[in-house]
């Protein structure tokens, strides 16, 4: 049976449940397992005596574990990390040292009076043999640490990035949920203002709405949703404008390409619609005129809106925004639920017209 990529790399890093990288006891075994026969193969080679390597290696193979874990387990953590570097650095040469001692007696009292053959005949502990056997000691350590710190900073990266996921997650959560409660504040002062004039269509903005926070109440709780519920959500919430305004708005929507099997951030596209309104229809002086064309070729949703500029209203005064919230709860959407990659906005005044023209891929 072959196990998928991911599933390896778990199996053979040490990947547990929630993503964190551990090494355990099987890890340390095949580590020194590995070591431990590198150097008899290595030692044995260079002097050709296998005995002789194997007992040395054996000897000097506690040793070596017992200082590697030393520092990282107790030195690192009480003094490295605190930044008490100058303590660090005197108890790792005391450890080198005691190391040295351990390593020249056990040697030369249960091995051979030579206890380094590579330099001639060694009987004594001399500076050049402590040297040599600290500096030894320190590669084994330094390499041992080297894949602690790696480990450690693979975790925490690991964590950071976790964070960072949950943070966005959260923040456009929030940001989808502002979208309902600031959508129902417009419409129900559409519907009160019907019931001052006490309009017969006041029942029909009722039901309409009533249609709106079905779709609501179990859409927005979803990263994504079909394309053609969006659009219907945005048709029904035309038709509470249209019952509003009467006559006196002009409306071209265009709707065009394959819909089906496309998906896209609930909500995302309302805002744009509404601002269009709250912006263009409700505050302009005459006819009222707003175009909507969308349209889907392959996976790319071309979506463009576009109001005229209330006459009443000078450019400099235009905002583009909607209660505080409106288009620039859109960026933030599309900052935190989409790659840069995947979309265009544009934002512009052009022949008197305010125009938004969005580019998205489903």
């Amino acid at each position: 049976m072959i196990l998928p990529i991911k599933t390896l790399n778990h199996k053979l890093l040490g990947r547990n449940s929630s993503g964190d990288f551990n090494i355990n006891y099987r890890h340390h075994i095949i580590f020194w397992a590995v070591y431990i026969l590198f150097n008899i193969f290595r030692w044995g080679n260079l002097h050709q005596d296998f005995a002789y390597s194997i007992k040395t290696n054996l000897l000097g193979f506690p040793i070596h574990m017992a200082l590697a874990y030393f520092n990282i387990y107790f030195l690192m953590p009480k003094f490295v990390y605190t930044k008490r570097y100058i303590t660090y650095t005197f108890l790792l040469l005391a450890s080198l040292f005691v190391g040295l001692l351990v390593k020249f007696n056990l040697t030369y009292y249960l091995v051979s009076n030579n206890v380094m053959p590579e330099a001639g005949d060694v009987e004594s502990l001399t500076l050049n043999y402590a040297i040599v056997t600290m500096l030894g000691e320190l590669y084994v350590m330094s390499f041992v640490t080297a894949i602690k710190i790696t480990v450690d900073w693979l975790n925490e990266n690991s964590k950071l990035h976790e964070l960072e996921k949950r943070q966005l997650t959260t923040e456009l959560k929030f940001l989808r949920a502002q979208v309902s409660p600031h959508f129902f504040f417009n419409t129900l002062n559409n519907i009160y203002s019907l019931t001052l004039e006490k309009s017969d269509r006041a029942p029909q903005v009722v039901l309409r709405l009533s249609e709106l926070m079905r779709y609501l109440l179990y859409a927005t709780d979803k990263p994504y949703q079909d394309l053609t519920k969006e659009i219907e959500c945005i048709q029904n919430y035309i038709d509470l404008e249209r019952i509003r305004f009467d006559n006196s708005l002009q409306i071209d929507m265009n709707i065009s390409g394959d819909l089906e099997g496309k998906g896209i951030a609930p909500m995302l596209l309302m805002p744009f619609i509404e601002n269009s309104f709250k912006h263009g229809a409700s505050k302009n002086i005459g006819n009222m005129y707003i175009k909507i064309n969308l349209e889907v070729v392959d996976d790319i949703l071309n979506f463009e809106i576009s109001n005229n500029i209330p006459q009443s209203k000078s450019r400099s005064t235009i905002n583009p925004e909607v209660g505080g919230i409106g288009l620039s709860n859109v960026k933030k959407r599309l900052e935190l639920g989409y790659e840069p990659k995947d979309y265009n906005l544009s934002i512009f005044e052009k022949d008197k017209m305010f125009n938004v023209i969005l580019k998205l891929k489903v």
